[in-house]
């Protein structure tokens, strides 16, 4: 092996993944990657003539695993191998026989079992990388389903890996038990064992005031929603409090009976689609743009003249609706945007007047948002930023959006070189991508999840000092989701310790599922 010095926590993580099925929780970016490499070496050793598969959910994660075991393991260690859907299957059947090292996305794996193209009875060694993901019916659960049943017990080792496996018991018992797990393996910054290899982290919330403007326009948009809701309510469809969830959910069931041609059923669908529709865009109006909420209600509009649905022609004619649209115009026309983007332009050019050559990520939930910083960012001198989001092509106001993984790449290796200083990025920088260290995370709105917060953080604070950012409107839902996002992330440390209690009192995992 090529001048690897592990650290403590991962050689005391390395010696229980020896001889247990472990599930490995570490920050993003300190290092989970190397106890999987560790533990290649120490199993095609033990099992000569075995095979290793490694598995991650995107194909540019696939590929940087590969990579980062080509550089590591001497050339001729084994033989590695990439699977990816460009590899047709009957190539993918071949080359299956003499690898020793396979890396691969679940889904081409899932699909070879299932075609019996090949099996799983050498292979030694499953790593289950962004293993929070080894629920219900992703590939992640049929490929080990198919591992456990071909595999001599003898020879099967599974380590799964996350940054999270997330806050709810249920959820993480369900993670543990799909995969076996025998021992949990956690740790967090201030474990004692990793604190001494990680830098300061500097945590800023940001607070800036919700405009009484925007208050006027945001009761309007409430007003309809209340409307909506107690129509649900009278209609006996809904009980309880009504937010997006509970919204969501009764959606979901309401669908399951329209087959009925019941006409309560069917009003509420539409009823419930309005209230959805107004929910998300009160959303916008708190944390988001003014410009994004303009487009949003543009798009109803559209919808309604095209006759989309009944639903979005009754939101359109509403007076409410009327008015929200016409002082939401008012306020674009007089230049007035959310206090966020001001906020954040002052943030970072002060970051960028007093530091040398800062890179820095600003995380937000939607791509119209993150169009609408960069295009802002880049109006001061020294930045140079540019937006980071998925693959499906979407049209705005801004332009198009939309990066297929050749510009992803292209994108990451500019930030890297430093051609560029700062990215704006969606959700697709937070799960597992090679982006280089960063000096800050700029959170453009708390995420109400704990996976997704731990994620964007270890952005920075890696191998130098780091600042988190997070900003945060007053009197709206970015309060709550900064709230919520602690809470489950305090929560998800104390769950993940009673599971590891209770897996080492030889109590077998029971979930909600096998109550039922």
């Amino acid at each position: 092996m090529l001048n690897i010095k592990p650290r403590d926590y991962q050689k005391a993580i390395f010696e229980t993944a020896k001889d247990k099925n472990t599930l490995v929780v570490l920050p993003t970016g300190i290092g989970k990657t190397l106890i999987a490499l560790l533990l290649t070496i120490e199993r095609l050793k033990k099992y000569p003539g075995s095979k290793i598969l490694i598995l991650a959910p995107t194909k540019p994660l696939v590929e940087q695993h590969f990579q980062s075991f080509k550089e590591q393991l001497p050339e001729l260690f084994a033989d590695l191998q990439l699977f990816t859907g460009a590899v047709p299957p009957k190539q993918r059947q071949k080359i299956w026989q003499t690898a020793e090292v396979i890396f691969s996305t679940p889904q081409c794996i899932a699909n070879d079992l299932k075609n019996y193209l090949y099996d799983t009875k050498d292979v030694s060694l499953l790593v289950i990388d962004e293993a929070h993901r080894c629920i219900k019916n992703y590939d992640y659960t049929k490929v080990v389903s198919f591992y456990k049943q071909q595999t001599p017990p003898e020879l099967q080792r599974i380590l799964g890996l996350t940054a999270s496996p997330g806050s709810e018991e249920d959820k993480v018992k369900q993670i543990c038990k799909n995969l076996a797990i025998e021992e949990v393996e956690i740790r967090s910054r201030d474990s004692k064992d990793v604190k001494p290899y990680l830098q300061n982290l500097e945590f800023n919330k940001i607070e800036v005031p919700f405009p009484p403007e925007f208050m006027e326009i945001r009761e309007l948009l409430k007003t309809i929603f209340n409307k909506k809701v107690e129509q649900l309510k009278s209609r006996k469809l809904l009980f309880g409090p009504a937010n997006k969830i509970t919204l969501l959910q009764l959606q979901g069931k309401l669908a399951a009976r329209a087959s009925q041609r019941n006409f309560n059923v069917l009003a509420g669908m539409s009823l419930c689609a309005q209230a959805i529709k107004i929910s998300h865009a009160i959303e916008l109006l708190e944390t988001q743009t003014l410009s994004g909420l303009k487009e949003y209600l543009q798009g109803i509009v559209k919808q309604a003249e095209e006759k989309k649905s009944k639903g979005v022609q009754v939101l359109v004619k509403s007076e409410e609706f009327k008015k929200a649209l016409l002082f939401l115009n008012r306020l674009l026309s007089k230049k007035i945007e959310h206090p966020k983007i001001e906020e954040l332009k002052a943030l970072i050019e002060n970051q960028i007047s007093t530091e040398k050559n800062p890179k820095i990520i600003v995380f937000t939930q939607f791509r119209e948002t993150a169009q609408k910083i960069a295009l802002n960012l880049n109006t001061l001198e020294k930045i140079k930023a540019k937006v980071f989001v998925g693959q499906t092509k979407k049209t705005s106001s801004l332009g198009t959006s939309g990066l297929n993984q050749k510009e992803q790449k292209k994108v990451i290796e500019e930030f890297r070189e430093g051609k560029i200083n700062i990215i704006c990025a969606t959700s697709i920088g937070e799960e597992g991508l090679d982006i280089p260290e960063v000096s800050a995370v700029y959170f453009y709105e708390p995420v109400p999840s704990a996976i997704r917060k731990i994620q964007r953080t270890g952005r920075t604070a890696r191998l130098s000092p780091g600042k988190l950012f997070i900003l945060i409107t007053k009197g709206t839902r970015d309060q709550i989701y900064h709230y919520v996002s602690s809470a489950r992330e305090r929560k998800m440390y104390r769950t993940i310790h009673n599971i590891k209690e209770e897996i080492k009192n030889n109590n077998k995992i029971k979930t909600l599922d096998d109550f039922k």
